[in-house]
């Protein structure tokens, strides 16, 4: 096998690579889509033959339905689906976006830059054992239970995951790579902006994504407790109303729109790291 791949050439061996990858790729889309059908026929399962409670559970066809008429039906809980989606998608945005643009540029500057370190860690050091949902009394005397609020909320949930994964990642440059930047001339602040921030990125990213599921998991408790609209409060609505598929429906495009902008920054971790695949 390895003689034969020797004597390809090089347009051979990159259909080779491209045909394998494909290849692999189509496997784990049958294996995501096999896990995600056997999760749903569990559930109809125990739904059906009534193993489980039918008051504690509802089948997946009554989801279905009720999420087609959620569409545009405003009852039990005053809106229909979209102006949910909407409302908790404009503060979870609103609030991890700001967590990025702060957090994230944040760790950095403290990884690099020792003196600017020991200025703000003794304060992240006081606020990072908080829980978010500890900020929410105080936050809906500050500001009411309006956008801001909420956003303030998911901000601090976020923000924590962004600011410690970026201060690792930049700290874990490699010695090597900043002598070697040293040597030709740089500045400190040229090294840190072409080989520090660069070399930092994935642990970066992988900080926004777990930062995306706190924001989500924070804003979900706030709009149960201090809200007029959203999916957390359609769940605190259901749960009111005795009405379970109303809180399982919640739950459902809750993941649904926790993967989809998962993905987003997969795709978009992707392009921003495509020189390492190089």
């Amino acid at each position: 096998m390895s003689e034969t791949i020797q004597k390809m050439t090089n347009e051979e061996r990159v259909a080779l690579v491209q045909k394998q990858h494909r290849r692999i790729t189509y496997r784990n889309t049958i294996l995501s889509i096999s896990g995600i059908l056997l999760f749903f026929i569990i559930w109809e399962a125990l739904a059906i033959f009534e193993i489980v409670d039918p008051k504690k559970i509802s089948d997946v066809l009554q989801i279905f339905k009720l999420f087609i008429l959620k569409f545009t039906d405003p009852n039990p809980d005053g809106a229909v689906l979209l102006v949910h989606i909407w409302s908790s998608l404009e503060v979870a945005l609103l609030g991890f976006l700001l967590a990025v643009v702060i957090g994230v540029p944040l760790g950095w500057l403290m990884g690099w830059y020792r003196g600017f370190d020991s200025f703000v860690r003794p304060l992240f050091e006081i606020i990072r054992p908080i829980p978010p949902v500890s900020w929410i009394p105080l936050t809906i005397v500050w500001m009411g239970i309006g956008l801001q609020a909420k956003a303030f909320i998911v901000f601090f949930a976020a923000f924590v995951p962004c600011l410690i994964n970026s201060y690792t990642g930049i700290r874990q440059t490699k010695e090597v790579l900043k002598n070697v930047g040293k040597t030709f001339g740089a500045s400190n602040f040229t090294i840190f902006r072409k080989v520090g921030i660069p070399s930092s990125l994935t642990m970066s990213f992988a900080g926004i994504k777990v930062a995306i599921g706190n924001a989500w998991a924070t804003l979900v408790a706030a709009e149960m407790l201090a809200a007029s609209s959203g999916l957390g409060y359609m769940i605190l609505m259901g749960r009111s109303y005795g009405r379970v598929d109303l809180v399982i429906l919640g739950i459902v495009v809750i993941g649904a729109l926790g993967v989809l902008i998962t993905a987003l920054i997969n795709r978009l971790e992707k392009v921003v790291l495509g020189w390492k695949e190089l």
